[in-house]
């Protein structure tokens, strides 16, 4: 159950970033604003509940690591971020890094 909580808080994760950057894009700033805030404390509140069982280390790296990819993706798909294949290749080194402490753990 730990490391479903953590994959929401990954998720979450992703729901900050896009949050400011909505408030950058929207004519109203509050709901981008609000979005960031909300995701913010879900996020806290569901990495804190993975961590009951989950080493902090892995836990954090793992939060960390999806919400990069997470919000990579969200650029890319919706903001027209570039999707180079170095980038690829770095997310992919990343994916790769959370499969490895999820199999370690």
């Amino acid at each position: 159950m730990n490391w479903f909580y953590l994959i929401i808080a990954a998720l979450f994760e992703i729901g900050w970033p896009l949050g400011l950057k909505l408030s950058q894009t929207m004519p109203s700033k509050f709901l981008g604003f609000t979005l960031a805030l909300i995701s913010i404390i879900l996020s806290t509140i569901f990495l804190w509940l993975a961590q009951k069982s989950i080493p902090i280390g892995t836990a954090y790296a793992v939060w960390t690591g999806i919400g990069a990819v997470g919000t990579l993706i969200v650029g890319i798909i919706f903001f027209g971020d570039s999707a180079s294949l170095l980038r690829m290749l770095s997310a992919l080194l990343i994916i790769i890094g959370i499969v490895g402490l999820k199999l370690a753990h």
